[in-house]
């Protein structure tokens, strides 16, 4: 609790006392309303002190108003207990909305210490010195110590160590970086010493994006949210004057029809009529189930922009993917080797042709940078001893061939097997075939490809149980390449070669395709994908790690490669509108159960304090179950 909340709880326990105390002291007249108003105002005086402001800045009609209203008035009708005890559980049912808050802020707050309070910058006699990460210029050299979180964005120059990423994506698995590789910033250096050189601004950072994120979300009212502020603003006068109807139109016809008056009988009506009608329940529970879905989301490493990008994903029924970086890693691996059957001769098994073979393509292609030579050399796996190769040479659109151990060795594509007079065979997977001459013989080919996630076959399974009704893969790859895909994945269409304008005019006519009410979402890594990611109904951004234009253009951020939490992002998007929803029916019923039988007067005040406190606490606790996420789609 804070000190604030603590103030309130200690007021609650000794008004509650004083209450307890005064109904075994028998005392009546004006001796009991002074000892009665003792716990009234001090459980009480700052409800009354809003109600006061409220009406002298023309804010008259809120539940501060109505609070005031009723209990002024019971007091004054001598319903003494009654009165008291109304504004006791009113701010028992107002200290336990704040605490549910509270609650529901701690998974946002733990992303918020992500932000680093300083950075180490190196000094000329090696001593390090801490300087706010907003006066660090991009390219300079700064040290992170284990323990210590990554406070600006960069590249390794020295070092090797792990990174605790959990507070940015929700995953505990640890990611090893050495020399050479980007950081971002918020992670925790867990082990080794790292030297890293800043390439951005600490405004530009990821760490910033994201905080500035979570901090403007909340300012992003969905539809239920603002029809509740908008029902509030007329509900309330409403019930006012219905409760001023209800305390004058009744004793006026007694009167007309020549019988008492009954003013206390039907003001006390009216009074209890006030405190069933306040709007609490609704007011509170709303805000804090979004609230509760977006804190949850959160925690798990998804970042929703807004309430409204939570309410309309619950609505998806249409998923577009890209797929490079989204379904598939984005990285080129090997994924086969085929030695010739004459290459396959010279070795005792075929594990060892197959080896033998990746190697001279590891070394022939090793003074290149080609994505495909490195995926090369990283299947390889072994250091490469430059002394083995000499008179490297690259051919424009074919591949490279040089002297590896002193043997002629070629790879590349059918191309330069065709300049070399070689018959070759060819690549019968999917993917890109790197063919391999020695000595003036085909060796064989290895087929490199652009490797399927992991999670990515399931993710598509969940998404269907969670009621996707078509899911669609957009990509600028080959139609090959993008058919085989979608069959391993199941995608239920698929188109091919297309350019970033191209993907923008194939979600165009989805969304004309598409029922009004049912929503699109376009999965994407950000970075050639921001057109598509705006023009869809929820953007939806992969590999936001490092990528500042998923961040920019999406409307919801995974800060993982995961697509799994695609379908678990609609998963705690339905949960939270179902309960918004039960709240909305629950309160609406039995407020308006309770105010007929108080204008009928089978209602009292004690049954309106359950209307009123009852309700809205039952509300929230129902709320909070929004901050649960079971992490399965």
């Amino acid at each position: 609790m804070t000190k604030k909340q603590k103030k309130v709880l200690y007021r609650i326990i000794l008004s509650a006392f004083l209450l307890a105390v005064l109904s075994f002291v028998p005392v009546e007249g004006p001796l009991r309303a002074a000892l009665y108003l003792i716990p009234y105002l001090i459980i009480g005086y700052d409800i009354l002190r809003k109600a006061v402001l409220g009406i002298v800045h023309g804010e008259v009609f809120d539940e501060n108003f109505l609070m005031a209203a009723a209990t002024v008035g019971a007091m004054l009708l001598g319903e003494y207990v009654e009165g008291a005890a109304v504004m006791l559980f009113y701010q028992i049912g107002e200290l336990f909305q704040a605490v549910a808050v509270g609650k529901s802020r701690r998974n946002i707050s733990a992303l918020m210490d992500i932000r680093p309070d300083y950075a180490n910058i190196e000094g000329e006699n090696g001593k390090l010195s801490r300087v706010d990460p907003d006066e660090v210029e991009p390219g300079t050299v700064i040290l992170v110590q284990p323990g210590e979180k990554v406070p600006i964005d960069g590249v390794v120059l020295q070092g090797t160590s792990t990174l605790n990423t959990s507070a940015l994506t929700g995953e505990s698995i640890p990611r090893e970086v050495k020399e050479g590789d980007a950081v971002i910033s918020g992670c925790i250096n867990v082990s080794g010493l790292l030297r890293i050189k800043t390439t951005k601004e600490f405004g530009e950072s990821t760490v910033s994006k994201i905080l500035d994120l979570v901090e403007n979300s909340s300012m992003k009212k969905s539809r239920s949210e603002n029809f509740i502020t908008k029902f509030a603003r007329y509900y309330t006068p409403a019930v006012c004057g219905a409760a001023l109807v209800l305390a004058l139109l009744p004793p006026a016809f007694n009167l007309l029809a020549g019988n008492p008056a009954a003013f206390d009988t039907w003001v006390i009506r009216a009074l209890t009529f006030l405190v069933i009608s306040c709007p609490c329940a609704l007011v509170i529970s709303i805000p804090l189930s979004f609230f509760g879905g977006i804190g949850g989301a959160s925690a798990c490493g998804i970042l929703v922009k807004g309430s409204n990008y939570l309410e309309a994903l619950s609505q998806t029924k249409y998923v577009v993917f890209d797929k490079t970086g989204t379904l598939t890693k984005g990285v080129f691996a090997v994924t086969g080797i085929f030695p010739a059957a004459d290459f396959a001769e010279k070795y005792s098994s075929y594990e060892d042709a197959q080896a033998g073979l990746l190697e001279l393509a590891a070394y022939v292609e090793s003074y290149s940078n080609h994505p495909i030579s490195k995926s090369l050399k990283e299947a390889w796996g072994k250091e490469i001893d430059a002394g083995r190769v000499s008179g490297a040479e690259e051919i424009g659109g074919q591949g490279v061939t040089a002297m590896v151990d002193e043997r002629q060795v070629a790879a590349g594509n059918g191309k330069l097997m065709k300049t070399l007079g070689l018959s070759y065979t060819e690549g019968t997977g999917i993917g890109t075939v790197v063919h391999v001459a020695v000595e003036g013989s085909y060796g064989g080919y290895i087929l490199i490809a652009d490797v399927i996630k992991e999670q990515s076959k399931e993710a598509v399974r969940a998404l269907k149980r969670a009621g996707v009704k078509t899911t669609v893969m957009l990509t600028g790859d080959s139609r090959a390449v993008a058919e085989h895909v979608a069959a391993e994945l199941g995608i239920d269409r698929v188109k091919s070669e297309l350019l970033p304008g191209d993907k923008v005019e194939e979600v165009e006519k989805l969304l004309l395709e598409k029922r009004p009410k049912e929503k699109l979402a376009f999965v994407g890594d950000g970075i050639n994908d921001a057109p598509v990611l705006s023009r869809a109904d929820i953007g939806i951004a992969m590999g936001a790690l490092g990528s500042d234009a998923a961040i920019e253009a999406a409307d919801i951020v995974l800060m993982d490669d995961n697509p799994q939490k695609i379908a678990l992002a609609i998963q705690i998007s339905r949960k939270c509108l179902r309960i918004v929803y039960e709240n909305i029916i629950f309160a609406l019923a039995v407020k308006a159960v309770c105010l007929l039988l108080g204008a009928v007067g089978i209602a009292n005040m004690w049954m309106a304090i359950f209307a009123d406190v009852g309700v809205m606490v039952l509300a929230v606790l129902n709320a909070i179950r929004c901050l649960r996420v079971k992490e399965k789609a």
